[in-house]
């Protein structure tokens, strides 16, 4: 049974009946051994979000290849140039191409069921089931809609690869770089997911090309994953889940209000935030280590590095990521990123993704105006704009500076500062953490700091309000 079908006549059954009948939409199969027969079906749950979510998609065309997807040769990529014969190879991947093309237009079934109860239910009280729900289970909500028991039973399943100690052993890896190098890189790494025209318009139409709604945005995501990396925090009770069950209604919440104001042109643009657009900040870090693993020449992860993998793929299948874009071997998370790069047509548009870089990087992070927090905001804001100049335009200063985001001799002085800082802390716990008897008396530090570094993030809403949108026209 399909979820997409079906969640009409699950709404008001028990939650016994709801669970009982609830699979997951999709073939369960990497996407390197899908069948025909199989990517058939994938296209054609695909297509029945029009008929399951009528409020959503009536006015989508699934039936068309939006222009934002391209494997024709002569257009260029947001692979790149320079990596036309990478580009080759992967587009001569059919299987591979064609995942990638249905999850270019497929949202996110069971969330965006929950959203579309918007109108009838309110957006306050959605929020407030999804908090009982995560909290305290689905028995615990009131006159809980199927929706949202769909959407918990979609969390709480567990995949057959899911090894949790692993999921631990790389949040505990992983908290080193996230006290000490995501406070200052995040804002840099942020303004990377909007760098493309096609995807970046669902967030410029929240309203994000101002200050406030940029700043709110970032914290969010530093809230995000910073939290996700606590003890324990992915588990089914943990602060994690509960993030990625927000972040997901909160998605959904952006397709619902964007389609249902009509001026979506799916042709050009697809569906808005689909699984593909949500691959690059999910998967990023791992695609960066993939990466240095095959240069190597090694074909395998390490436990260590397979670890960091394992956290980075369950992060993601909670936010709602098909395991089909959800590799687990080195080869295969860069040919899936890689795949979703060079099918993405590049466009790049001041209007929308400058607005939104210049309002990103003008944002003011810091909880207060205090000295303190105004040094750290000027030598954060400066190693964000050379953490972006140097990873995403390969060092580009004029075109960086065509964009608005030139750095000054200050900002590489501070820059250079801040990397010098950071990198001393990073290898100092490093070195602790492997330390005999140090270990956990280090590990216990960088939570604190965690901590340290939530509460200066304040309380993340993540949400969208629809008073917010401005009338970005496609």
């Amino acid at each position: 049974m399909s979820v997409i079908g079906d969640l009409s006549t699950l709404r008001n059954a028990p939650e016994g009946v709801r669970a009982r009948f609830f699979v997951p939409y999709g073939p369960r199969v990497s996407s390197t051994s899908l069948s025909a027969v199989e990517i058939a079906e994938l296209r054609r749950q695909v297509a029945a979000q029009r008929t399951a979510l009528p409020q959503m998609y009536a006015a989508v065309d699934f039936d068309a290849r939006p222009e934002r997807f391209t494997v024709d040769p002569g257009v260029e990529s947001q692979l790149g140039a320079g990596l036309e014969p990478q580009r080759r190879r992967l587009l001569e991947n059919d299987e591979q191409v064609a995942v990638i093309e249905a999850f270019t237009m497929l949202g996110d079934a069971v969330a965006d069921a929950y959203a579309a109860l918007l109108p009838e239910i309110g957006f306050q009280r959605l929020v407030e089931m999804l908090d009982e729900a995560c909290d305290h289970g689905i028995d615990a909500v009131a006159d809980a809609p199927g929706e949202l028991a769909a959407l918990i039973t979609d969390m709480e399943r567990v995949p057959e690869w899911l090894d949790m100690e692993l999921v631990e052993l790389g949040a505990r890896l992983d908290r080193n770089l996230s006290a000490h190098v995501s406070p200052y890189a995040i804002r840099g790494a942020f303004v990377a997911t909007f760098m493309n025209a096609y995807a970046a318009l669902p967030m410029a139409m929240t309203g994000a090309l101002g200050e406030d709604m940029a700043a709110n945005r970032i914290k969010e995501t530093a809230t995000f994953f910073t939290c996700t990396v606590l003890p324990g925090a992915l588990e089914r009770h943990g602060p994690g889940f509960k993030a990625a069950a927000k972040v997901r209604l909160m998605h959904s919440m952006v397709r619902f209000n964007v389609l249902r104001r009509g001026k979506w042109d799916s042709r050009v643009y697809g569906v808005p935030i689909p699984q593909v657009d949500q691959m690059p900040a999910g998967l990023l870090t791992i695609f960066v280590l993939a990466l240095n693993v095959v240069r190597s020449g090694r074909t395998e992860f390490t436990r260590e590095e397979q670890a960091r993998v394992e956290l980075s793929r369950y992060r993601c299948f909670l936010l709602g990521l098909p395991e089909q874009l959800l590799p687990g071997t080195p080869r295969g998370i860069i040919d899936a990123l890689g795949t979703r790069q060079a099918t993405l047509r590049k466009a790049y548009d001041d209007d929308t993704c400058g607005a939104l870089l210049r309002a990103t990087m003008k944002a003011y992070l810091e909880p207060d105006h205090g000295l303190r927090s105004r040094v750290h905001d000027r030598f954060e804001r400066s190693f964000s704009k050379a953490f972006f100049v140097k990873r995403f335009l390969e060092g580009d200063d004029a075109r960086a500076a065509e964009m608005g985001v030139a750095l000054s001799r200050a900002d590489r002085v501070r820059a250079v500062a801040v990397a010098v800082l950071v990198g001393g802390q990073v290898l100092a716990y490093r070195l602790a953490q492997r330390a005999p008897g140090l270990g956990a008396v280090t590990d216990r530090r960088l939570v604190a700091k965690l901590d340290r570094t939530l509460g200066r993030l304040g309380h993340a809403d993540f949400s969208s309000d629809a008073a917010a949108y401005r009338p970005v026209t496609p």
